[in-house]
């Protein structure tokens, strides 16, 4: 029975633990055994779980990446341990997800990967691994991760440095650890990430994309029916969802369109803090962070649109999910979050756009084909984002790589 072992910062909980948890349970059905080693949070899970590190291990890391800029280069200890359980438990495949998050050191692991002659896989949600310093650059409208990181304009970003700068040296270790290991293939979750990868310090690897995917049997049209009686008052939803709303999510994007909008819509916005709820204006409801999925699928479901207004993204899970769900999606046209829709699914708008999305929103819930735009979300899902199938995409891979 071959081993796999994925290490991500959670298990099971949010996007990419989700992910990571789905793949495992993909696995195992396939006769593998499964683990999750995990950085910080964890729900539940099927595989077997190996925490890394301790809450005083991730602190550390967290007040040293902050006043020295060092993020990904603390946790040595947590690391170590990390490498005595991979040595013991002997894993045929690795299987890398997101390694930042304060609770990790690369050089460690990767020098040790480079050596152990084992196959690595990573799937690459954001752009990280590619920087001197943070995880997205096009709200900065940086280039510099092309060449060499430098006087950096994104400290005040994830992962934040309160004084120090550097990102130089950061983007020179990544360019070394993350180029020793031999067998590594790279997976760039959406078109647009793949096209960063080839112009990055990660160019010369192998890449193979891979889509998210959702279980669309649980993310399904349920009808508006379900959301909390009172709540519809025969208004139109406009909905919105993530995991974190911060400002390049586009959460004052949705301040504006609340005063342009008439009072025949009442948005939604499902994942703010207890903060931001309070400051939420007439005509918006906010609802905190939820992992109940049942909850989550009857506001999608409920839904007349959905919007995602983020300036800077990957490939958003929250656009499959809507889609699943039979809901359009409408979009600014940055990262991948256009990949997920079509023409007959969803509508792409310029960043920043906000006439853009008030047009988008009215020209979906005006439209007298509802219905026929419901069926045409669903099976777009269905088609190309079921998890089963994307998901078995890693499963082929692992296979790929195991018999070279």
């Amino acid at each position: 029975m071959p081993k796999l072992l994925q290490i991500n910062i959670t298990a099971n909980w949010g996007s990419h633990g989700r992910i990571a948890e789905e793949i495992g349970q993909l696995a195992m059905h396939n006769g593998w055994e499964s683990y999750i080693a995990y950085g910080r949070w964890a729900n539940p899970s099927k595989s077997h779980l190996i925490k890394i590190g301790s809450m005083w291990d991730e602190r550390w890391h967290g007040v040293q990446s902050r006043l020295l800029d060092n993020h990904g280069l603390a946790s040595k200890r947590a690391t170590k341990q990390l490498i005595s359980a991979i040595k013991e438990i002997k894993p045929d495949l690795i299987h890398l997800h997101n390694i930042h998050g304060y609770y990790l050191n690369y050089p460690l692991l990767f020098d040790y990967l480079s050596h152990a002659e084992i196959p690595v896989v990573w799937t690459l949600h954001d752009c990280w691994p590619m920087t001197g310093h943070c995880a997205y650059f096009t709200y900065a409208k940086c280039e510099k991760w092309k060449k060499e990181c430098s006087n950096c304009e994104n400290l005040d970003s994830y992962p934040i440095s309160y004084i120090i700068d550097n990102s130089r040296s950061n983007y020179a270790k990544k360019k070394k650890y993350f180029n020793i290991i031999r067998n590594l293939t790279l997976v760039p979750v959406s078109d647009w990430l793949s096209g960063i990868v080839t112009q990055s310090l990660l160019k010369n690897n192998t890449v193979k994309v891979i889509h998210n995917g959702v279980d669309v049997e649980i993310f399904k049209p349920l009808g508006r029916g379900t959301l909390p009686k009172g709540l519809l008052n025969g208004k139109k939803i406009v909905l919105g969802v993530s995991s974190k709303w911060e400002k390049r999510k586009g959460l004052e994007d949705f301040i504006k369109l609340r005063s342009i909008l008439g009072p025949d819509y009442l948005i939604v916005i499902i994942g703010v803090s207890e903060a931001q709820k309070r400051q939420m204006p007439d005509g918006i409801i906010g609802i905190c962070r939820t992992d109940n999925l049942e909850e989550l699928v009857c506001y999608y479901s409920s839904a007349d649109v959905f919007i995602n207004p983020t300036y800077e993204d990957n490939f958003p899970t929250t656009n499959i999910e809507a889609l699943a769900c039979g809901t359009p999606v409408v979009t600014y046209r940055t990262g991948g979050s256009p990949e997920a829709i079509d023409e007959q699914t969803g509508i792409v708008v310029e960043v920043g756009d906000i006439n853009g999305l008030v047009d988008g929103i009215k020209k979906v819930c005006q439209s007298e084909h509802k219905e026929e735009i419901r069926r045409l979300c669903r099976e777009r899902a269905v088609k190309y984002f079921n998890k089963n199938d994307r998901y078995k995409e890693y499963l082929d891979l692992y296979q790929s790589l195991l018999n070279k």
